[in-house]
């Protein structure tokens, strides 16, 4: 037990470390363990003792985390108990716990206050006794330092705060712009310092938590993803049913016992398609696509777990090779350009062999014209001369000049006896249907990852119109399905 403030707060230092010091464990399971009371599903209280999810959370956690998960995985319990710690034991912090909605950020204060009411007498009539509390808030003005519970349709949301601490919980069920909600707490936080966690479980592959996950190694954030077996109450009788061929692969693959895989057939019963989104089973299948998809996400997803990883990488990352040239062989080379800004749309090339149609380099990134256009002859170049495809719309007029007139490229596609590719409303309808039969006929020649997440977030809304979702890209889409259009 611990015994007095003094220990309390010689403990508080060792909460942001990871190293198992205090009989076995981390300060954080050791703290918890000792302080920290929940209402167990018997409706009991209880130590907060860490489950699988919570103990691996805990151990890979660095400044900026998010977390994948299925349902009840009690990561909110585990980042709400690790927060109240900091926040009593280390003198001078606010944390911040932000909900989606009113009713789950009630929930997540009643659980905070137990932790507090729950604490040894001592401690909580003493030096943790709070000066304030009300429906949002504990102040402990002896530490000055606070716990605050916020919810993410409050513009104002940590406004003129400083905040060592942020959970953000259920991040792809927030409200309004979420994006600018998001950005605003991020900026409370002292530059270099302070601790933040981003979990969900997914909701479409597109918004705020979507582009946060997809970016979070390249940004420098921990992903912690939970799949649903890692909960140990996922279980019922199987009786005497027997296992599919997908079943019995998967439970191979995880080590899943017939308990388990029972449970998972009746979470296809009850959820259908959204089983996937609600109880994970991998971190590409979850993120369902919102809206109507235009294509086929099963088979994207089939296809997702099969890519293999480029052979090489050039260009900061923008271009992706997995194919080589080889000689004698014919190339086209699609390009889709944008305006070339540090915002908006992307320049997309899509390489692909003429005769079999596989996929052989691709090409995503903000650059100017010029710089598109001396890239794409590159890759046509290097490529045994291939035809580039532009298109010619908007920006590609400038495109194709400078690589007539300047470059001198002498392979370019043309159309109606003008050079490059238009796309009207007439042609873009065709675009789209080489790339759904694409996926229904040919989808192994797919190599790329980036193309296939677009495919996710390329929606048809209620009037009818495609495109990519809010917020999301299709250039990668388009230029893919020029190419395909153009060779067949």
């Amino acid at each position: 037990m611990v015994g007095d403030l003094k220990e309390l707060l010689a403990l508080g230092h060792l909460l942001d470390e990871t190293t198992e010091t205090l009989d076995g464990e981390t300060a954080g399971v050791f703290l918890a363990g000792a302080l920290l009371k929940v209402r167990t599903r018997t409706g009991a209280f209880a130590p907060l003792k860490p489950n699988r999810a919570q103990r691996e959370f805990e151990r890979r956690r660095a400044r900026a985390n998010i977390v994948l998960k299925a349902r009840q995985m009690g990561i909110s319990t585990w980042v709400a108990g690790r927060f109240f710690l900091k926040t009593v034991t280390q003198p001078g912090t606010l944390s911040v716990q932000v909900a989606h909605t009113q009713e789950a950020a009630e929930e997540i204060f009643r659980m905070v206050r137990r932790f507090h009411h729950e604490l040894p007498e001592e401690l909580r009539e003493g030096v943790l006794r709070t000066s304030r509390a009300n429906a949002r808030s504990l102040v402990f003005s002896e530490l000055d330092s606070e716990y605050r519970v916020e919810t993410a349709g409050d513009p104002n949301a940590g406004r003129g705060l400083t905040v060592q601490n942020l959970h953000c919980s259920e991040v792809a069920r927030w409200p309004g712009d979420a994006r600018a909600t998001l950005a605003g707490l991020l900026a409370t936080m002292p530059t270099g310092g302070g601790e933040v966690v981003l979990e969900s479980t997914a909701q479409g592959a597109h918004g705020c938590f979507y582009e946060e996950w997809m970016h979070a190694e390249a940004n420098g954030w921990v992903r912690h993803f939970f799949p649903w077996w890692w909960e140990a109450s996922y279980c019922l009788d199987p009786g005497a049913d027997a296992e599919s061929e997908e079943e019995q692969s998967l439970a191979s693959k995880h080590g899943l016992t017939r308990e388990q895989i029972a449970f998972r057939r009746r979470l296809e019963r009850q959820f259908g398609m959204l089983a996937r989104q609600e109880y994970p089973e991998s971190a590409d299948d979850c993120f369902l696509a919102s809206g109507s998809c235009v294509f086929d996400t099963e088979a994207i997803d089939r296809r997702m777990r099969e890519v293999p990883a480029p052979m090489e990488r050039r260009w900061a990352g923008a271009l992706e090779v997995w194919l080589r040239p080889m000689p004698g062989r014919e190339y086209l080379v699609a390009v889709d350009p944008a305006g070339g800004g540090s915002e908006g749309d992307y320049a997309a090339m899509q390489v692909l062999d003429a005769a079999t149609g596989l996929q052989c380099a691709e090409f995503q990134g903000r650059c100017g014209l010029l710089e598109l256009a001396e890239r794409a002859a590159t890759l046509g170049r290097e490529y045994n001369g291939a035809m580039l495809i532009v298109e010619r719309n908007n920006h590609g007029a400038g495109v194709l000049a400078y690589l007539a007139g300047v470059l001198r490229y002498a392979r370019l596609f043309q159309q109606d006896g003008q050079a490059g590719w238009l796309t009207t409303a007439m042609s873009r309808p065709r675009v789209l249907r080489e790339v759904e039969r694409l996926l229904g006929e040919g989808a192994e020649s797919v190599m790329s990852s980036r193309l296939l997440r677009e495919m996710k977030t390329f929606v048809r809304d209620a009037r009818g119109r495609t495109g990519a979702a809010q917020g999301q890209h299709d250039d990668l889409v388009m230029a893919m399905g020029i190419a395909l259009a153009v060779r067949s």
